[in-house]
Order: C-alpha cells, then structure tokens, then sequence
C-alpha cells in the first residue's frame, strides 16, 4: 500500500510542478515578483494537501505567534524535500538561499528563477558567502525574509548537523531577527526516498532572536535547541 500511494502522489506531484512552472514561465515576466510567489505558491499549498489525502501525513505547526513582520531570516533545519516548498507559503514574501544547479532544471528551474532566489556556488564558499550577504541585505531592505537551510544538506531523521553562520551573520549585519524553526519531516518523507510514511510532521517555530551580539553563539545555541525539539518530537511519534 505504501507503494501505491507514493506511487500515486508523485504521479501528481511531478505533473502538477511541470504544470505550475509551465505557467509560471509563460505569465511570470508580466506578473511583479511578490505577485509571481503568490503564483506559484499554490504548488506547495497543492502539493501538502496532496500530502494528506494520499500519503496520511498531517502537518501541525507549533508557535505560530513567534512570527515576527518582516523582514527577518529565517534558519531551520533540513532532512527532506517538505520544507524546501512548505515555507514557501508559511512566509510571505519570501527568498531562498540554494544551489545554483536547480535553477538549469527544465521548465521548473526556469520558474524558480523567476522568483529570484540567492543562488550560489558551493564550490565556492568565499565568493558565495559574499552574494548571499550583498544579495541578502538587498532584500531584506525590500521586507522579504531571506530561507537558511544552515546545515548546508539534508541530515537523516532525528539528527541535527552543525549550523553555519552565514544567516546569522546576514541578519546582524542589518539588524534584523533571526526566526528559529524546527521539523521532523524526515520521519514521513525520508530524503531521496521514495516511500512517504503516514503520521505527523511537527513543526516548531521558536522565539525570535532579536539582537545578535556573537554569531558563533548564536549559531551555536539555535543548532541546540533545534537538536534538542527534534529529539522531543521523535518521542511524539
């Protein structure tokens, strides 16, 4: 049964992306960019729902009222494919810091780059960092919340890796709050796996942190306390 659902929600799942990023590279450059993540937006609202009715996994969102306005960064951790899509409509608007390698994906790729994220080169991590802090401070000036994934890959379930500084040190640099988030998606959508397990992917939104004075420390104490929530939901589950 786990096969045939799977099974069932990419048959949609790819589909409906091809459709969406059809679309949005036909409409998209006469659309404003907060109106073109608006657009496609509703992929990822699509594609959770799809989430539910036919693999069984619910989404429960935890502290919802630490959102700040924006403009602010955001750092969470990463163990699957859900988040990268599920914040795009959690947060409005927002920009994400990825590979530049997706952006050449046909059709989607296209349409992502229309929404104008950070992209950069991890082979070079020097000139990469200073994109993602000039290309950052731009918008943030212009109110969007700017997406770290600061483990820099997907780790497995109930793992937290080292996180690095460089949103940290974006959101210091312009004196803006840094929102912790916490997930344990992996557990339902296990990265580069192609089963989805029925249950619950908890996310947990923490207390902004509004004055960075150490980005190390900073850094330090959000890997600490996102390990320690994914520990906890794994208890939940």
């Amino acid at each position: 049964m786990l096969y045939f659902r799977s099974s069932f929600f990419y048959l949609f799942y790819v589909s409906t992306a091809f459709l969406i990023g059809l679309l949005g590279c036909i409409i998209g450059p006469f659309l404003t960019l907060k109106k073109r993540i608006k657009f496609l937006s509703m992929w990822p609202k699509f594609s959770n729902w799809l989430l539910y009715k036919i693999c069984g996994i619910k989404i429960s969102v935890l502290g919802v009222e630490n959102i700040p306005e924006p403009p602010f960064v955001v750092v969470s951790n990463h163990q699957g494919q859900w988040e990268t899509f599920y914040y795009q409509y959690l947060f409005f608007p927002l920009t994400t810091l990825l590979k530049k390698e997706l952006l050449l994906i046909p059709v989607w790729g296209w349409a992502l780059w229309l929404l104008r994220p950070i992209a950069i080169d991890r082979g070079s991590p020097r000139s990469s960092l200073k994109k993602v802090l000039e290309e950052g401070r731009s918008k943030l000036k212009k109110g969007f919340v700017v997406l770290f994934f600061p483990e820099g890959t997907r780790s497995n379930p109930n793992e937290v890796r080292k996180f690095a500084r460089s949103g940290f040190e974006l959101a210091k640099r312009n004196k803006v709050p840094v929102l912790p988030l916490a997930h344990n998606s992996g557990s339902c959508w296990p990265a580069h796996k192609f089963l989805k397990y029925p249950g619950n992917i908890i996310l947990k939104i923490g207390k902004p942190l509004k004055k960075i004075t150490s980005t190390i420390d900073a850094a330090k104490n959000t890997e600490e306390w996102a390990r320690k929530e994914v520990l906890q939901m794994k208890n939940l589950n």
